[in-house]
């Protein structure tokens, strides 16, 4: 611990500041120009990737639960494909990389956190910080990978 703090200004910190900083980060994203997530900057899809997606973290199980929180700030919804065209598809992954950032970007901030939490009150911040972000970030992860693939697979026959 950092800052010395009473228990109640922690737990007013902790209860007021972490929805601020999942709510503000959300909504920066979200209003920030979709040029910055532009798909232009992607990787190869490795088999590896997707082994992991299908077999370590059976994403495709569980991904239906979460909930698509970008429409709740005026954001693009990410909870279905409403459209195949090639200028959506490539929409909806740079979405997926906007949402991505966004959730890594909240594992840092909240991970901050710990400046005025002590032990062992520090480590249930992180874990929260992980545990709250990182199944949002697989589940983008795991769409982008299977995006990316359908629009290989489109422009390869198209060619």
């Amino acid at each position: 611990m950092w800052i010395e703090l009473s228990n109640t200004w922690i737990v007013l910190l902790n209860v007021i500041a972490i929805p601020i900083a999942h709510l503000s980060l959300a909504l920066a994203f979200t209003i920030l120009p979709i040029g910055l997530f532009s798909s232009s900057h992607d990787k190869p899809i490795s088999d590896f990737e997707i082994f992991l997606h299908h077999h370590l973290f059976c994403t495709r199980q569980w991904k239906q639960l979460l909930p698509d929180g970008a429409p709740w700030l005026g954001g693009f919804p990410k909870g279905k494909l409403t459209d195949t065209s090639p200028a959506y598809l490539e929409r909806f992954i740079s979405e997926t990389r906007r949402g991505e950032f966004s959730h890594w970007l909240q594992i840092i901030v909240i991970t901050g956190f710990i400046a005025w939490n002590p032990w062992p009150a520090n480590l249930a911040i992180v874990g929260y910080a992980i545990l709250s972000n990182l199944p949002c970030i697989l589940n983008l992860r795991y769409t982008r990978v299977r995006l990316v693939r359908v629009v290989s697979k489109k422009t390869s026959c198209n060619e």
